[in-house]
């Protein structure tokens, strides 16, 4: 599904969760439809400014399935910071980020694709301070590793935990600022 509750394409949308949204409301760090985990929905409208606008980065942590074993030189070349192309065509240089190699999470719905574990591929935990354009995944395919499955995992001290897929938590808005890390005033 996508990220947003209307779109030309023909494509599932946020609307058919089977949850009564309020008025107003929207999708902040929206995931693309290739992409899966958490999606923060509000309806205050300066929650983008402060999480993603502001002076001080926001931490967002993701699970990452890419194909081949991922070399101790790719990770260091990652962490480091690799050259991606971003909006328009132009090179940029991504910061330095935090990556681990971790065991393959049990607690995955199984995807068809994912059933082949005869094919060689990593898991990885990327932790970055910045969100260009579908950047985890022209990180690792910088590296020679494409992206098989990507998972936002959390935003700051906000976590998907053990939510299922289509499903929403809601959360006192006291709660949400403090997970986040952000001020509710100006």
């Amino acid at each position: 599904m996508v990220s947003q509750f209307i779109s030309p394409d023909k494509v599932r949308l946020l609307g058919k969760i089977d949850f009564d949204f309020p008025e107003g409301i929207h999708a902040i760090g929206r995931l693309d439809n290739h992409s899966e985990g958490l999606l923060i929905l509000t309806t205050n409208k300066k929650v983008t400014r402060l999480l993603f606008q502001g002076e001080v980065p926001h931490k967002r942590t993701y699970l990452v399935r890419v194909k081949n074993v991922v070399s101790p030189e790719s990770l260091e070349q990652l962490r480091a910071g690799v050259t991606i192309k971003v909006k328009g065509g132009l090179d940029y240089t991504t910061p330095p980020c935090e990556i681990h190699i971790v065991d393959a999470p049990a607690n995955l719905p199984d995807h068809q694709r994912e059933l082949r574990s005869f094919i060689a591929h990593t898991w990885l935990t990327i932790t970055l301070y910045e969100g260009k354009f579908h950047q985890v995944r022209k990180m690792v395919q910088a590296v020679r590793h494409p992206c098989k499955r990507l998972i936002r995992l959390s935003i700051e001290d906000l976590e998907l935990g053990d939510l299922p897929s289509g499903c929403v938590k809601e959360l006192d808005e006291d709660e949400f600022f403090n997970l986040l890390k952000i001020k509710n005033r100006d």
